[in-house]
């Protein structure tokens, strides 16, 4: 019987020896489909390998039917791709990537690499949370590994030592800057409590930078110290692919050399964005030149609202200095809005001025110095009023851009989101590119967070190299926002709950509370916040948690583990609090927002 759709009866004997002589003059031979995805799977697989291929597409072909009906006849598979190589049958996408993991298409192509002959098992791009983490694992495991990694100076020239945006610009520093802000209110405070002080309090930038920079400095050491003990080679280079399982690395000499591994993890990253205006690059700066700015801002303008610029405006205010924010649209995208607003609402009570519905257009120098004297010129995003101000500093916090446009993976057919340069994965964090892994933040729809991408690395390493089958659990990670007010969460924003639940699916239980250390100096009564989102469908349970006060980090890490295990609101109520505690509000809470009561905390 013909195929269906066909009525003229084929020369079967004709298509038999076509088939036959497709598959004997081919090394690799894909009978695929053109719509096909996991036919494009296995084409990418060979790409990668370097390995050209010869794929008939059997959906454009007139006789493609056909064609089909002799595979299955002649391989018993009805199904696309069909793979062979050197005339032998590997079968579909499953089979084939099975044959690639256990080295039997490698053997059968001939003249790809074999691993034995690799320089290194792994080699990771990136030296920072993340892949110092996985490359550590894999040592730990018998594995030969390299680690790259190069910082490309700012426009303004900084540079940092091993560890990434965590250790150098990112969660240490801004952590011990913020407490050196929370230090100046607890001075204010003190008097309160009866210390008596008769000089002048005032805060040295200098000193602050040069302790903090120190402390790095020793963060940098141990981590090349840990590598070095564990027999990871450590390359200070810029590392670049240019073919598969190769690897340029230029150091900051233009000294080149080569390296070749059978696996290669991603690990870059991401760096600030600029504004692409007049002027940005030239006289502002961004959080990877302000943790080591050798003098004291100023007068500083923060460019947007995500939780770095929050953080940043947070204690320079902090700190005694005239800040401003510039907010585009709304703050903390991504983040519980309700949340949002109450930060934004404190900061403007502590002396932080918000332009909002802003934009910058041009950044001019009016005067020379450290820090010298700006003129910022801005737009309305609702209208045609334009704003103009003068600072000393331009601090832009308006995003951050992962570091894959420039490492060569379009030479070995890595593919990358082209909007935003991240790297999608699945749930293993290997690439299109098998041999490719990524993490971090660089990952397309995963959570920019150190330990997120310490943990993925471990359990990818532990994955490859120890027998383990744990993956990376991305549910229910909790984080904190070190704004001065600090704002911990865990779970679902409560926009998001109504979206994934429905809101009558919904009920949470919130309240207003004050921290007894707060009582004593009366500052901020009733500006703290807590609040539970719970599936009613569901027993109740907590699917998103978010408090706003002092320690808040301490106090969400203790909760996330609840979340993992399934807390609900009844095992909420039947916890004994700790007296006299912020957290303690979270065993106390029977308000709901439904009911509309007021929530406002009266007596301890």
């Amino acid at each position: 019987m013909p195929p269906p759709g066909q009525t003229q009866l084929p020369d079967w004997d004709g298509l038999k020896l076509r088939v036959r002589t497709l598959i004997a003059t081919h090394r690799v031979m894909i009978f695929s489909k053109s719509y096909c995805p996991y036919c494009h799977r296995v084409k990418e697989l060979f790409s990668s390998l370097g390995v050209q291929y010869y794929a008939l597409e059997l959906d454009v072909t007139d006789d493609g039917p056909s064609i089909q009906q002799v595979l299955v006849e002649l391989t018993n598979q009805r199904t696309v791709p069909n793979v062979f190589v050197n005339g032998k049958h590997i079968g579909g996408c499953d089979a084939t990537y099975k044959a690639y993991e256990n080295g039997t298409l490698q053997k059968l192509l001939g003249n790809v690499k074999d691993a034995e002959t690799y320089d290194y098992d792994l080699i990771v791009i990136g030296g920072g949370s993340g892949g110092l983490a996985c490359s550590k694992e894999a040592a730990t495991l018998g594995k030969k590994v390299m680690v790259l990694d190069y910082v490309v100076p700012t426009p303004l020239g900084t540079t940092w030592g091993l560890g990434g945006t965590c250790v150098n610009v990112g969660c240490i520093p801004k952590k011990l800057m913020h407490q050196a802000a929370l230090l100046g209110q607890a001075l204010k405070d003190s008097r309160a409590y009866g210390w008596q002080y008769e000089e002048q309090v005032k805060h040295n930038w200098e000193t602050m930078v040069e302790a903090v920079q120190n402390y790095i400095g020793s963060l940098n050491w141990g981590y090349r110290l840990s590598l070095r003990e564990k027999s990871v080679t450590y390359q200070n280079s810029y590392g670049e692919f240019v073919e598969p399982h190769k690897i340029k690395a230029t150091n900051r000499k233009g000294q080149v050399t080569y390296h070749t591994a059978e696996t290669f993890v991603l690990a870059t990253g991401e760096r600030p964005r600029y504004l692409g205006i007049p002027g940005d690059k030239e006289y502002c700066i961004t959080s990877d030149d302000l943790f080591s700015l050798p003098y004291c801002p100023g007068k500083t303008l923060v460019v947007g609202a995500s939780y770095v610029a929050l953080e940043c405006a947070g204690f320079l205010a902090g700190l005694g200095l005239d800040v401003t924010v510039m907010v585009r649209s709304i703050l903390l995208r991504g983040f519980d809005q309700e949340m949002a607003e109450k930060i934004g609402a404190h900061m403007e009570t502590h002396g932080v001025t918000f332009i909002r519905k802003f934009v910058p257009t041009q950044v001019e120098r009016l005067e020379d110095g450290t820090p010298g004297r700006l003129k910022v010129t801005a737009k309305s995003t609702e209208g045609p009023e334009i704003f103009e101000g003068e600072y000393n500093t331009v601090l832009l916090a308006i995003g951050r851009d992962a570091c894959t446009r420039n490492i060569g993976l379009q030479t070995i057919g890595v593919k990358i989101n082209e909007k935003n340069g991240k790297v999608p994965v699945n749930d293993e964090e290997q690439t299109n590119v098998p041999y490719v892994y990524a993490i971090g933040d660089i990952l397309d729809g995963k959570l920019e967070l150190t330990p997120v991408a310490i943990q993925a690395g471990k359990l990818l390493a532990r994955r490859l190299y120890g027998g383990s089958s744990t993956k990376c659990d991305y549910i229910n990670v909790p984080t904190t926002v070190f704004t001065p007010l600090e704002y911990g969460s865990c779970g679902l924003a409560e926009e998001k709950a109504i979206e994934e639940y429905g809101e009558q699916n919904l009920e949470v239980y919130h309240s207003l509370f004050w921290p007894l250390e707060w009582t004593v100096p009366g500052r901020d009564n009733n500006t703290c916040y807590a609040k539970i989102i719970c599936n009613k469908l569901d027993s109740n349970r907590v699917v998103g948690f978010h408090v706003l006060g002092p320690n808040a980090g301490e106090v969400t890490q203790g909760f996330a583990a609840a979340i993992k295990c399934g807390l609900t609101k009844e095992l909420l109520d039947e916890t004994i609090g700790i007296h006299p505690t912020c957290a303690e509000v979270f065993t106390t809470m029977d308000i709901t927002k439904s009911s509309g009561q007021d929530i406002t905390q009266r007596g301890c």
